[in-house]
């Protein structure tokens, strides 16, 4: 019996260090749907998802600034990717409230799917078009989709 013990406490040990070493080559994105495409914004941007929010309109702004919205007493912008994009306005969408480099900026996409870890080394880079100014890079997920992964601190560049 004793040895039984013995011999199974290392094997559990290098298996423990196995999961941390998988958690610390990949990286957690929050899926969204804009258009047809399927996005990926790195965890450590999303602060909230709302939905139902009511959003002011301002003048003067890029079409794709839809308005402003007041979060509980602080003063939030709008940007709606569709629109940044090129794409027609959607009915029905959520936003997403980002922190990029202390700057809260909200971004107005058709739906979120879910929480995803990526592991780092399925990440590509993408192909630099002006299409794809707001995507750094890119990977195939296990369903067959493929995750373009939403450039936050760029998204602060175009507005």
């Amino acid at each position: 019996m004793e040895e039984d013990r013995v011999f199974s406490a290392p094997e559990e040990a290098p298996s423990s260090n196995l999961k941390s070493a998988e958690t610390a080559e990949a990286q957690k994105y929050l899926l969204f749907l804009s258009g047809d495409l399927l996005f990926g914004a790195g965890a450590e941007y999303v602060v909230e998802i709302i939905t139902n929010h009511p959003i002011t309109a301002l003048p003067l702004v890029p079409e794709y600034v839809r308005g402003i919205i007041n979060l509980r007493g602080q003063i939030i912008p709008i940007v709606d990717i569709r629109l940044l994009l090129g794409q027609e306005p959607a009915e029905q969408n959520c936003i997403i409230i980002l922190n990029i480099n202390d700057t809260m900026v909200g971004i107005l996409v058709d739906t979120v799917q879910r929480m995803l870890d990526v592991p780092v080394n399925t990440l590509l880079p993408s192909p630099n078009h002006d299409q794809q100014k707001l995507v750094s890079g890119m990977c195939s997920l296990g369903d067959g989709q493929t995750m373009l992964v939403f450039d936050c601190p760029q998204l602060l560049a175009q507005s």
